[in-house]
């Protein structure tokens, strides 16, 4: 958690870094390639020179290879470098074609590709080593108890050591607040902190320099979108719904269904095997399974998966969320749900117009009824198309707090853009390889199995006390 001006710098000597780190790779591939530097390839090199770190500098911004101050690992760092490469190798070859630059030898692009890789690697651990090893830097965590419990282990970074967190209450008074910024370097406030308290919390910071991080509300997720305006002599901010607007609308939907359509169309033979599969486990059980889901402004649907749990596996529960070593789900259905092939089929629900590709994930209204009671904005969700991914999808872990992910869709469905959407799907790759982000997504990440078992539990009380009743009558 540095401050802004350190975050600058660290974020351009990186990017710097990584850059440098693409051009002697292909100088490497060169040299081992040819043992030296053939004119004509080496000009074509040259020419592509531009377009090649142009493409570096495109795919290291989109998997943020530049920061590092947050809580990654470094097999999370290794995923996004080798899926960034992969790009660059393939856009790099692509631009060769384009620009005409067909002495630029595939087999140094493929080489590079893989230097590229090895070099940022050592880099990277080099640089968090070397910047990195000692304190972070003290900060002051201001909550209640649960939550700042809960936000301590995301502040304390795995590869970081001494990081020095000092929790207070949010009704510690403001002299003694005040006190203790003197002697931190960062400030995070909890959501829970009444909007007066983090007003003043976040007076007295600016006064003594230090950088405040704040867990938004919904209030606050709201005014940020917010217009500033004169209305005659006095200003005032117009803060607009929830949704989109309708040329948003139209323009996601024309690339929902030209995406879908084609990408339908290049893994179909992906589609038939994992079918094929399924049948060849259970040759009696169906191969979709078909579920009822809410979509925008609560309409149902039927969405579309291939099957991953045994046949009827909530006939005798109702419904369950899929928990770790889950019974339930096949063998070929735990394949499934860690590659997300089980999601392959809702890319008719896309074509068909129920969902988009990038958006809230779509839940069963029994788990709306619950959420909502419990989050009285939960409903904000579904003013726009559920998606297949979302933010909250790869920004969350599937053990992440429903209000947590509820602020990444409603900060999603603020700040949509087309762009937003393209750097989602990008990054939705990097899902299929953390396996904390995969567990359990036989139901919507979204939900917290106590909601489940709570109503189960009341719906078999409700059972029983019916069934007495009947007994006193028939008695």
């Amino acid at each position: 958690m540095p401050n802004i001006s350190q975050s600058r710098n660290h974020k351009f000597l990186i990017i710097t870094g990584d850059l440098l780190c693409i051009l002697f790779a292909y100088i490497s591939a060169f040299y081992i390639r040819y043992s030296g530097f053939p004119t004509r390839n080496w000009e074509s090199f040259l020419s592509l020179l531009p377009w090649i770190l142009l493409i570096g500098l495109f795919f290291i911004s989109i998997y943020e290879l530049y920061a590092l101050d947050r809580k990654n690992t470094l097999w999370d760092i290794s995923v996004k470098i080798v899926i960034a490469v992969i790009f660059m190798a393939f856009l790099t070859m692509s631009a060769s074609y384009l620009f005409r630059e067909f002495a630029m030898p595939r087999s140094v692009i493929l080489i590079a590709s893989i230097f590229t890789i090895i070099l940022l690697m050592i880099f990277k651990t080099a640089y968090l080593k070397l910047t990195r090893g000692n304190t972070v830097g003290r900060v002051l965590l201001i909550g209640d108890e649960e939550t700042t419990q809960r936000m301590v282990n995301k502040i304390k970074h795995p590869m970081l050591k001494d990081t020095n967190v000092k929790c207070m209450k949010p009704n510690t008074t403001i002299s003694k607040i005040d006190h203790h910024l003197q002697n931190c370097d960062y400030v995070v406030l909890c959501d829970n902190v009444i909007k007066e308290d983090k007003s003043q919390i976040i007076y007295h910071a600016m006064n003594h320099d230090k950088l405040v991080y704040v867990i938004p509300t919904l209030y606050e997720l709201l005014m940020q979108r917010a217009h500033v305006s004169p209305l005659d002599d006095t200003l005032v901010m117009s803060v607009k719904p929830f949704g989109l607007t309708w040329d948003q609308t139209m323009i996601k939907r024309i690339f929902d269904f030209v995406s879908a359509s084609v990408i339908l169309i290049l893994i179909s033979p992906v589609l038939l095997i994992t079918a094929l599969i399924v049948k060849l486990e259970d040759s009696k059980a169906s191969i979709i399974y078909k579920q009822e889901r809410y979509g925008k402004k609560n309409k149902p649907f039927t969405i579309y998966k291939f099957r991953s749990m045994v046949e009827g596996a909530e006939n005798g529960t109702g419904p369950v969320l899929a928990k770790d070593n889950d019974d339930r789900i096949t063998k070929v259905g735990k394949f499934m749900r860690s590659t997300r092939l089980d999601e392959l089929p809702q890319l008719f629900n896309v074509i068909k117009g129920d969902m988009s590709l990038v958006g809230p994930r779509p839940e069963r209204g029994f788990f709306i009824k619950q959420l909502s009671k419990e989050y009285y904005h939960y409903g904000y969700r579904n003013t726009v198309q559920p998606g297949i991914t979302g933010y909250a999808q790869i920004m969350g872990k599937y053990s992440t707090k429903v209000d947590d992910k509820l602020r990444f869709d409603l900060y999603y469905i603020r700040n949509y853009t087309f762009w937003l959407d393209i750097v989602i799907l990008l990054k939705t790759i990097i899902v299929i390889f953390d396996k904390s982000k995969a567990e359990g997504t036989g139901t919507d990440e979204n939900v917290q199995s106590k909601h489940s078992a709570n109503s189960t539990n009341a719906e078999k009380s409700a059972s029983k006390t019916k069934d007495k009743k009947k007994e006193s009558v028939k008695a």
